[in-house]
């Protein structure tokens, strides 16, 4: 990949809009590591600017508000156009086109000399309400006076991607599917890998005019062949029973039980599925330098790299995805199960993180001490670490430290800790918290994530999960208290009494 900025040369800076979302972030390593000098716009830019390197550049810009634009496009030479509302309430359509015609008007005013635009395959008249507008979202870019490439791709293989999770799901929950049309509708998968690649290139290709590029595996394959073939891997024999029926609407209904997804997204992505997705002009590969991997080693990486990609973004980063949601209650993502809370704060970063870095040992855990000592006490009784190990320092904390029964993986005051079980389990579980700044303070982030291995360690999750919502809710409230009352001192004076009762 570097060649490609060896042959684009310093061409000034490149532009970079949905940086939070599962293609933007993964595009962002490569384009700092291929030496791009890049810009990213975001809503909130505090919110992004500390999930990204010191290198790059964080403005505010968002395409439904056309003032914020001419700044974040000065200087310009190549942007990525990354947006889409599919996961927005009201007209998204309306949306697509008022962002698109925003970003066209200010980026031929700054002076642009290319855009980059990731659309998706889909040919006829009688395209999906999403397919289509992503089809005039293209249009519009390609006719605002800046060359454009479009490329135009089917499914994204990649652990995270919003079709493969719903694949996924599917798959490890239902040895036995019912399944509508749209499984057996053919498309052409791409990997995450082949698809930045294709996105990186098309920086450098030499044109001058606008055009479209479909991209696609060599691979031509139903959803239901997708599905086999993860399952195959996944060494898990499952039966398809075909239906003629199964509304977009009702299928929607039905993933939101068993998928990650939530239902607006799933209704738009099913709506689009009808579709075939496969290319029919080949051009791509007679101009870019990429030999895409086909379906089964796309399925492949993507499993070997589960744990190293649930690190980074994923399709739920993108927070048009998120919506107003504030809580995730047991949604499932791959195959751990997560439950997450948010909570504000009139308090800076680092007040709020003060209470965070103290947990366990004598401080403990803010709210029912008494459970989480049954908890290691029971965890003795089975052979386990229990709680009798405490922590090394009542204040600090580093990576690898003993926390009770956790371990700290990691920790970038006064932004993260993310803490790993060491219990004994039917699975691997993580409690994380994030601290992101507000303009009032503060929003302290709590999220437990929990592998589960096989059908027991599912049913662990599920029968303790009142439990554990009434102990992280109480945690996380008593946290928040403990951060306010930093903001009227220095720091907490001691251990004890950092405690919240």
């Amino acid at each position: 990949m570097n060649e490609t900025a060896a042959r684009s040369g310093d061409r000034g800076i490149t532009l970079l809009t949905g940086a939070s979302g599962y293609v933007g972030g993964r595009l962002l390593r490569e384009l700092e590591r291929s030496g791009h000098r890049v810009r990213c716009t975001a809503r909130n830019p505090a919110f992004l600017r500390e999930r990204v390197p010191s290198s790059v550049d964080v403005v505010h810009g968002d395409v439904l508000d056309a003032e914020t634009l001419p700044a974040a496009l000065h200087g310009v030479h190549t942007a990525y156009y990354l947006i889409h509302s599919m996961g927005s309430t009201g007209d998204f359509e309306r949306q697509d086109r008022a962002g698109a015609e925003n970003f066209a008007r200010a980026a031929r005013t700054a002076g642009a000399k290319r855009i980059i635009y990731l659309g998706g395959l889909g040919h006829g008249d009688d395209l999906s309400r999403h397919l289509r507008s992503r089809h005039e979202v293209g249009r519009i870019l390609r006719e605002s006076g800046v060359p454009t490439v479009e490329l135009r791709a089917s499914i994204v293989i990649g652990s995270g991607s919003l079709s493969f999770e719903m694949i996924r799901a599917l798959v490890d929950k239902l040895p036995v599917m019912i399944t509508p049309q749209w499984v057996h509708v053919a498309a052409q998968p791409i990997s995450i890998e082949d698809l930045v690649s294709y996105l990186l290139e098309a920086a450098a290709i030499p044109f001058d005019q606008s055009t479209v590029f479909e991209i696609g595996g060599p691979d031509r394959v139903s959803y239901g062949e997708v599905m086999r073939e993860y399952a195959r891997q996944r060494g898990l024999r499952r039966i398809m029973i075909p239906v003629p029926v199964l509304s977009p609407r009702l299928s929607s209904r039905w993933l939101g039980l068993v998928t990650p997804l939530y239902a607006r997204i799933g209704r738009k992505l099913l709506d689009s599925v009808r579709n075939e997705t496969i290319v029919r002009d080949t051009r791509a590969l007679e101009v870019f330098p990429i030999r895409p991997r086909g379906i089964r080693e796309a399925i492949q990486r993507a499993l070997v790299n589960e744990d190293h990609d649930f690190a980074q973004t994923r399709w739920s980063d993108a927070l048009s995805s998120k919506g107003r949601t504030q809580t995730w209650g047991g949604v499932t993502f791959g195959s751990r199960v997560v439950d997450s809370r948010a909570v504000s704060v009139s308090a800076t970063p680092s007040e709020a993180f003060e209470p965070i870095r103290q947990l366990g040992g004598r401080v403990g855990w803010y709210f029912a001490d008494w459970l989480w000592h049954l908890r290691g006490f029971l965890d003795l009784l089975v052979g386990g670490v229990g709680m009798r190990r405490g922590r090394r320092h009542p204040r600090e904390l580093r990576s690898g430290d003993a926390v009770d029964f956790w371990r700290v993986e990691r920790i970038q005051p006064p932004r993260l800790l993310l803490l790993q079980a060491e219990m004994r389990l039917p699975g691997r579980a993580w409690l994380q918290f994030e601290i992101e700044p507000t303009q009032a303070g503060s929003t302290i982030r709590q999220t437990a994530i929990f592998d589960p291995v096989g059908l027991f360690g599912r049913l662990y999750w599920y029968v303790l999960y009142p439990a554990h919502v009434m102990i992280f809710r109480g945690m996380l409230r008593r946290i928040a208290r403990a951060a306010t009352r930093v903001t009227s001192a220095p720091k907490l004076a001691t251990a004890d009494s950092s405690k919240s009762g």
